[in-house]
């Protein structure tokens, strides 16, 4: 049975080094191409030599920084970007649970396959130990530092991605205060650094809270369904979970908790089917991860806006509602992919554009 079809659909209770260019461009023409009209291509490839060019003598503690909510498209764009069109370039994720090594599937980590080749770096790397159990803010920025000037000494890119706004702001202002959460609520009117220690541009990847609402609902199904409840079998069931606190933290781990040191300490089968009691505490976990996945949303909505308006920061935005609509709506593969293509992608290859020409 499907697990995700015991859940009742319930009310929401949220808006809870270039020096082969030619070999290069013949490359990505052979792919691009057949994603592009021929006259649309043709406009890329000509200007693709320059943009190059741009990143390799211009970008010198150059970096594009990519955030949003979760589940608005960050490491698809990401990718899109720096497999395309910016192909000396590297990612650097920023989601503090991400950094994390296991729970691919709970933690939402991109899956190899379609990371099309590009490098990521801090995702996946991090093992807790008792003596470290958690990847701080501070770890971050110095982890990401050491790796963005690695990437710059390669004469590529970093793309700095991922929806940890804490771990983005340690690791960009030039003046970071470890001891001071510049995000919480009671540190509200403590000014924010106002300058950086890069070159940086901001592409904010926004969604509908409401639409992004229904999508982060469908997408913890389609965990579910590619192996979430095993995968979190599996991490009750180790040995070593007591001294993974990091990972502890993401969502799905708390949520499923109380019901497999229920069932798992009594040495039962967890196979669902059947069994009214487990049935019902697997609903209530994931009717759970649901809420707190939309609660998650909307608390790292605010921390973009308050990065804008408070600390000021130049946050171009790029709206993925129409994509996400599309996809949730049934519309063709085909279909979703032009919208996607037409009001994500292209907007932020403009942006990205600029940014290394000036």
């Amino acid at each position: 049975m499907r697990r995700s079809s015991l859940l009742q659909t319930a009310p929401h209770h949220f808006p809870c080094n270039y020096k082969n260019h030619n070999t290069l461009l013949l490359s990505l023409s052979l792919s691009f191409s057949k994603k592009l009209p021929s006259s649309r291509w043709a406009h890329h490839a000509a200007s693709f030599t320059i943009t190059a060019a741009a990143a390799t003598v211009r970008g010198r503690n150059k970096i594009v920084v990519v955030l949003g909510p979760t589940g608005c498209g960050k490491s698809k764009l990401s990718v899109d970007l720096a497999s395309r069109f910016f192909p000396s370039s590297e990612i650097i994720n920023s989601d503090k649970i991400q950094v994390y090594n296991g729970l691919d599937i709970t933690t939402n980590k991109i899956p190899l396959h379609e990371r099309n080749n590009v490098p990521h770096h801090l995702l996946g790397e991090f093992h807790s130990s008792e003596s470290h159990p958690e990847f701080t803010p501070s770890d971050f920025r110095s982890s990401a530092s050491l790796t963005i000037s690695e990437i710059h000494s390669r004469n590529k890119l970093p793309f700095i991605v991922g929806g940890s706004n804490s771990f983005i702001h340690a690791l960009l202002v030039k003046m970071f205060n470890p001891e001071l959460d510049v995000f919480n609520e009671s540190n509200l009117d403590i000014a924010f650094s106002k300058e950086f220690r890069y070159r940086c541009c901001f592409i904010w990847v926004d969604v509908s809270p409401q639409v992004l609402n229904q999508y982060l609902v469908k997408r913890v199904d389609d965990m579910l369904d590619s192996g979430m409840y095993e995968e979190l079998a599996e991490y009750f069931g180790s040995d070593s979970v007591n001294h993974q606190s990091g990972i502890k933290k993401a969502i799905g781990v708390p949520e499923f908790e109380s019901y497999f040191k229920k069932f798992q300490n009594k040495g039962e089968d967890l196979t669902i089917d059947g069994d009214v009691e487990k049935m019902l505490a697997y609903e209530d976990a994931v009717r759970a991860i649901k809420d707190n996945t939309c609660q998650l949303a909307k608390r790292q909505l605010w921390k973009i806006l308050r990065l804008r308006d408070a600390a000021g920061w130049d946050l171009k935005r790029v709206d993925a509602t129409a994509s996400v609509m599309a996809a949730m709506g049934g519309a063709g593969r085909r279909r979703v992919a032009e919208i996607w293509e037409r009001q994500v992608v292209e907007p932020s290859v403009k942006i990205v554009k600029r940014f290394l020409m000036e």
